[in-house]
């Protein structure tokens, strides 16, 4: 019974985040229904499997540490550019991440997230040039932080649950 809330709840995951994504990329905006939805499968995945990835301090934790991180490089970005340069939802996503993956796994995540959305970015900025026959640059470019994010949280998750997905995968099918 709780391996099966526990599959439901990494799918449901995987469907939140591909979700936040294409709405970021679209609308520029992380709406707070799927971040908390991303939250709470996370608390449930953990809580059908006993804690065996995460803790429960951890996870509240990893919440506190992502939602801060993000909302400190936020406050100093905002100041620094004079604008909004990271959005609330962003803060929220990494905090709802805190939940899936502890401290140690969000901080990857992070990182992951920040690297992923440098390519998109790159990869974006070329696109920009060659469409328009501009001179590549990346000055004043603009990209939602969030797919970049949502794919540090993916990459994180695969590494830490890839066991687990495997295993009941293995007592189901055999």
């Amino acid at each position: 019974m709780f391996e099966i809330l526990a599959i439901l709840s990494l799918f449901a995951a995987a469907i939140l985040l591909v979700a936040l994504s294409v709405i970021d990329l679209k609308h520029w905006i992380l709406p707070d229904k799927l971040n908390l939805a991303l939250g709470i499968s996370g608390i449930t995945f953990h809580f059908s499997t006993g804690y065996a990835y995460v803790s429960l301090a951890d996870m509240f934790i990893g919440a506190a540490a992502g939602a801060g991180m993000l909302y400190t490089i936020r406050f100093f970005a905002n100041r620094y550019y004079g604008q909004d340069s990271l959005g609330l939802g962003d803060v929220k996503l990494l905090g709802a991440a805190g939940f899936w993956l502890g401290f140690e796994g969000t901080i990857l995540a992070i990182t992951l997230g920040a690297l992923a959305g440098l390519v998109h970015g790159l990869v974006y900025a070329l696109y920009l040039s060659r469409k328009n026959k501009t001179k590549f640059s990346v000055s004043g470019l603009a990209i939602p932080a969030g797919p970049g994010f949502a794919v540090g949280i993916f990459l994180m998750g695969y590494l830490m649950f890839y066991s687990y997905v495997v295993g009941v995968m293995y007592v189901f099918f055999s």
